[in-house]
């Protein structure tokens, strides 16, 4: 499955938002499996997107014919876009589908990771880090993603921002300390998004 994460600075708020709702053109495209996002919590003019496409392939056929379409509504709305794509390496917790009904709050880490500390990293996140986040009640499911760079995208859904709340402020610092994940990364962002259900596809 490939991810694309799209974060846009948004210049004006209601054309985004009403441009938002003519993606639900996305769903007679071969291969489109969801999309989902919301605003960020700590910057109140990004938001941040996610769609999910079975392969590249399918995700690429899209991009060539119909993407410009469906853009067109929010032209003018956002500066400062960015995109990234990720190929799903494995989920968090069990079964991940790209569905956003049920979450209150999407939770991704960005990271660049250090060559010679790919492998670890990647184990860590299998062994240390999934488990955590699976056993915290709140979480519903998520995913690990992986790009070249090495870049890698940690995806988590929660049903509320208080159960996130309260796994960051238990577990995560030692966790990362568990995980080495000082030793691992190059760099690291993220964000904390309160998921719009209207732009849910």
């Amino acid at each position: 499955m490939l991810v694309k994460w799209i974060r846009c600075t948004v210049v004006d708020r209601r054309g985004f938002e009403r441009g938002q709702r003519k993606w639900a053109g996305l769903l007679g495209e071969p291969g489109f499996r969801g999309q989902g996002g919301g605003w960020s919590r700590s910057r109140p003019h990004v938001a941040h997107l996610f769609g999910f496409w079975e392969s590249r392939a399918f995700y690429d056929s899209f991009m060539a014919r119909s993407h410009d379409r469906l853009a067109a509504a929010q032209a003018g709305t956002y500066k400062d876009i960015q995109v990234r794509l990720f190929e799903h390496r494995f989920d968090v917790k069990v079964g991940f589908r790209p569905q956003f009904a049920d979450a209150d709050v999407v939770r991704f880490a960005h990271c660049r990771v250090r060559e010679d500390r790919v492998e670890h990293f990647t184990l860590m996140q299998e062994k240390v880090w999934n488990p955590a986040m699976a056993g915290s009640p709140g979480m519903l499911r998520g995913l690990f993603g992986e790009a070249p760079g090495p870049e890698f995208l940690v995806l988590s859904l929660w049903n509320s921002e208080a159960e996130h709340g309260k796994y960051r402020a238990e577990r995560v610092e030692r966790l990362a300390l568990r995980a080495q994940t000082e030793t691992d990364v190059a760099a690291i962002g993220g964000d904390i998004v309160a998921i719009e259900p209207s732009w849910t596809v």
